[in-house]
């Protein structure tokens, strides 16, 4: 099934309007739907679609394995030559015969770092090909797609080679919660919030994940199917995103996000965690994670000065690697074996309260719903991410789940998710505005954002200026 995307399709409709070729970089993490997003574009404008895809690296894949892979896939879409290709100055020919200039094409090049892998003039080939070859054709749009979005970032937006040519480059996020809630529609199932935001808390908004959620099942049920069955989709899945042979620095991103899954550090803590230098590649490895969506950098502003403070922190942005580094990878052995049994996930050590965190994850990555809820869509926003208070001799230290800032305004979100939420809220967010630190010039405005049953008190005291379920965030109500 495919959901949502609908901001992304219009952008990629628009390019129909220009007189000439277009060329699409689309960049996101493993599962996200990138290829599927340009096929129902591809589909919904009735056009000619073809599909190159790179073979996955492993022992014996080299360069001849890709063009082999090349020249198979382009004779089976369009019937030309199959023949053997010598290299890809002949691979890009090839491809630009079987292109008709008086015909609307979509070409999608699937999973380009694989593809250039193991030959280093590919990035200069695939130039070439788009200045002479492909730029003529007022009928084409191409993309190149790819997980690793540093090979992306690093030959095709940062090249020089390639400065002024891609007409647009697409980042494709999760799905908000409200798409995720659609997965649940299937078959007519009626299903809870609770149930919906359980799972939501270990997938994220990843389609791929959500296509394999059953909603005849339970949460508790499909969880366990998911993620702590021999076999299943998850268990073994964070290791295939960061398999060494795609990228040599992803070794060092999975090491770092297992730093991470302690807890938001600065880079210079992430370093010292791992031995290493604080220096520009490990910068730099950050920066990845954070385009590929697995980590998120906050800073913020300092709510008293106004100013971009200058503690940088990231944490673990990915519901399901945040979920897999707590759950799954301490049990795998046993998972694999079929040996780790349990009645119900409630007995999981510390799992109530890794829901908990697991939630403020997910609403972290639906801001822009957020952002609309307390209306302020349409409002210039300066600031959002969680912040830190440190005490200091003169202040007590507090921490703030999702602090907003606006040129006046500041709204201190507070995120619940508690089977009941009662009047304690109230005096919970009070005693943390009494310490929070800010500047005379700006209002401060608490918002509530919550998932369970919230007693009648809470709105009627009239001291949150929002109060958001997830029932809400789901379309629900």
């Amino acid at each position: 099934m495919f959901v949502g995307r609908e901001a992304q399709l219009e952008q990629l409709k628009a390019l129909w309007r220009k007189p000439v070729a277009s060329l699409v970089t689309c960049r996101g993490r493993r599962r996200i739907g990138k290829s599927t997003l340009i096929e129902e574009f591809a589909r919904r404008n009735r056009v000619r679609f073809i599909k190159l895809e790179g073979v996955e690296p492993h022992p014996g894949v080299n360069n001849e394995t890709q063009l082999a892979a090349f020249a198979r896939q382009l004779s089976e879409q369009t019937g030309c030559d199959g023949s053997p290709l010598g290299n890809w100055f002949d691979a890009f020919a090839r491809l630009a015969k079987t292109l008709n200039p008086r015909e609307k094409t979509v070409l999608l090049i699937d999973e380009i770092s694989w593809m250039g892998k193991y030959d280093v003039a590919f990035p200069g080939e695939l130039k070439y090909a788009w200045d002479n070859r492909f730029s003529k054709n007022p009928k084409l749009i191409m993309v190149l797609c790819g997980s690793v979005s540093s090979w992306i970032d690093k030959k095709i937006l940062k090249s020089k080679g390639f400065v002024g040519r891609p007409s647009l480059n697409i980042l494709v996020p999760e799905l908000s919660m409200r798409e995720c809630a659609a997965f649940w529609r299937r078959g007519g199932c009626k299903v809870s919030s609770t149930e919906m935001i359980d799972v939501l808390s270990v997938t994220g908004g990843v389609p791929k994940y959500l296509e394999n959620v059953d909603p005849s099942m339970s949460a508790d049920e499909n969880i366990k199917r998911l993620c702590f069955t021999s076999g299943a989709l998850l268990v073994d899945e964070f290791d295939e995103i960061f398999n060494d042979a795609l990228d040599a620095n992803l070794g060092l991103k999975k090491r770092m996000l297992i730093s991470l899954g302690e807890g938001m550090k600065t880079p210079t803590e992430v370093a010292e965690a791992l031995g290493l230098e604080n220096n520009g590649h490990l910068s730099a490895c950050l920066a990845e994670l954070e385009t590929a969506g697995f980590v998120a950098k906050d800073t913020g502003l300092n709510p008293i000065t106004g100013k971009r403070s200058n503690m940088v922190r990231y944490r673990i942005s990915d519901n399901y690697t945040r979920f897999y580094l707590k759950f799954i990878e301490p049990s795998r052995e046993l998972i694999r074996k079929g040996t780790f049994t349990f009645v119900s996930l409630a007995q999981l050590p510390g799992w109530n309260a890794t829901l908990g965190l697991q939630f403020e994850c997910l609403i972290y990555n639906n801001l822009r719903e957020i952002v609309r809820r307390i209306g302020l869509d349409q409002t210039l926003i300066l600031s959002a991410a969680p912040y830190v208070q440190n005490p200091t001799t003169r202040a007590a230290g507090c921490q703030v789940d999702l602090l907003v800032q606006t040129r006046r305004m500041l709204y201190v979100v507070e995120i619940k998710r508690r089977e009941s939420v009662g009047e304690w809220v109230v005096s919970e967010v009070e005693e943390k505005l009494s310490r929070l630190k800010t500047s005379r010039k700006v209002s401060v405005v608490p918002v509530l954002v919550y998932d369970g049953d919230l007693s009648k008190r809470v709105p009627a005291d009239g001291y949150f200026g929002y109060i958001i379920s997830a029932r809400e965030l789901l379309g629900l109500s």
